[in-house]
């Protein structure tokens, strides 16, 4: 029997998010981008995964798997497809998620903007507007008052860092960055605006400002959720790689931890949690980063369990909050890569939990293959694929593996008693 290292409250869950499942987010800025000539995404979302119309399905595959959370992301584009214009459909679709998660056991972990924004609000200033923070906190104070009552943990932004990471790993070619920039102005002048801002397409000179955006939004919006439940534990996550250094490469994971991270991680003080989400190990030699020996996933580094654990004891040691994995996995189209990763990657993470690390849960990002913003459906995470034409979900193995590994904790401290 596995040792129990995990208190018997850690949430075992899977995340989603809702323009890369829902499918026709078309009133959100995404939706705009795809469409606008030219496009960083490869191609557009369309019907993504029939999300919106399968959700009872997608639960039930969440509660087979014998998951304890669910997160997912409500989708302000819908609830407020124009400027003052609430949908009550809308709130009364993601007040029925809410309830089926209870019903199935699953805690509802709440995404309250996962990248996506009205299109109305991208054309207005975007984040970067005089109201911006106020619009965003009136989104969710109407979410809060429909079904705030019974969520488990609020997450204010998905990864608000994510192009700084992206930047300072040089994961984009150059030629992306200037196609940004012609995407961005052409969709400026089909929106008639003078500007146009999505928050995980910044330009590169733009990053400082959104960065002090994105604070003041949160900071607006964990005002706004805790004026309708003090009590709901809100947090901000992040994207974060676990930066390592060889004998000489202290200063460059230093500088690169200082830009990309610490601003967050201190930020989170004022939080009830940190969001940690971790797809990678970087490893700085004195010249530079290195790339480790080994199998490499499709993102291209080397594929390293560790990865998770090293992550999560950063995000601690600078924000001194709990953590909650909000997401982790392997860009990879070899299944048996995530099968092995998976009860590896936890077996760390819970040694790190042993060490004193204090964590809240664990979601494995993701349900199923979706799509993934500029790479489309051409990068697959998901522990189910998706027939792109019927839609119909089919389990990887690594699904039942991950099933296996939760059953195994939760099955040790059952058998604790208590």
């Amino acid at each position: 029997m596995t040792h129990p290292s995990l208190p018997d409250s850690f949430l075992w869950g899977v995340a989603t998010a809702g323009h890369q499942n829902e499918g026709d987010n078309s009133t959100s800025d995404t939706w705009f981008l795809e469409h606008t000539t030219p496009s960083l995404f490869r191609e557009p979302s369309g019907a993504a995964c029939r999300g919106y119309q399968q959700w009872e399905t997608d639960l039930d595959l969440a509660a087979g798997l014998g998951l304890s959370a669910f997160r997912f992301s409500v989708e302000w584009a819908r609830v407020e497809p124009e400027r003052g214009v609430v949908s009550a459909e809308a709130l009364d679709h993601y007040e029925r998620m809410v309830d089926g998660c209870l019903r199935r056991g699953l805690a509802p972990l709440v995404t309250f903007s996962h990248f996506t924004a009205p299109h109305w609000f991208a054309a207005d200033g975007s984040w970067t507007a005089a109201d911006a923070p106020a619009r965003f906190a009136e989104q969710c104070d109407r979410v809060m008052a429909r079904f705030g009552d019974r969520i488990a943990y609020g997450v204010t932004l998905n990864e608000p860092n994510l192009e700084q990471l992206l930047q300072a790993g040089a994961k984009l070619p150059a030629e992306a960055e200037t196609l940004k920039t012609r995407m961005l102005a052409a969709a400026a002048r089909a929106a008639g605006s003078d500007a146009y801002a999505s928050a995980n397409v910044i330009p590169a000179h733009r990053q400082d400002e959104f960065q002090a955006a994105f604070t003041r939004a949160h900071r607006a919006a964990r005002e706004a959720i805790k004026a309708r439940r003090a009590d709901l534990p809100v947090g901000v996550s992040i994207a974060i790689a676990d930066e390592v250094a060889l004998p000489g490469g202290e200063e460059r994971r230093d500088a690169k931890r200082a830009a990309v991270y610490d601003h967050w991680l201190r930020e989170a003080r004022q939080d009830d949690f940190i969001g940690v989400q971790n797809y990678e190990r970087i490893v700085h030699g004195p010249d530079g980063e290195v790339t480790a020996d080994g199998e490499l996933n499709g993102m291209g580094t080397a594929i390293e369990p560790g990865s998770l654990a090293g992550a999560v004891r950063y995000a601690h040691e600078v924000s001194g909050v709990p953590v909650l994995v909000t997401e982790h996995g392997i860009q990879t189209s070899d299944d048996r890569q995530r099968a092995a990763f998976i009860p590896a990657s936890v077996e760390a993470l819970a040694a790190e939990v042993r060490a004193g690390t204090p964590v809240l849960g664990y979601c494995h990002w993701t349900l199923m293959d979706n799509f993934e913003w500029i790479f489309g459906y051409g990068a697959q995470l998901g522990l189910h694929e998706v027939d792109r034409t019927t839609f119909r979900r089919r389990p990887k193995p690594s699904a039942r593996v991950y099933a296996d590994v939760v059953r195994s904790h939760r099955g040790a401290l059952a058998g604790q008693g208590s």
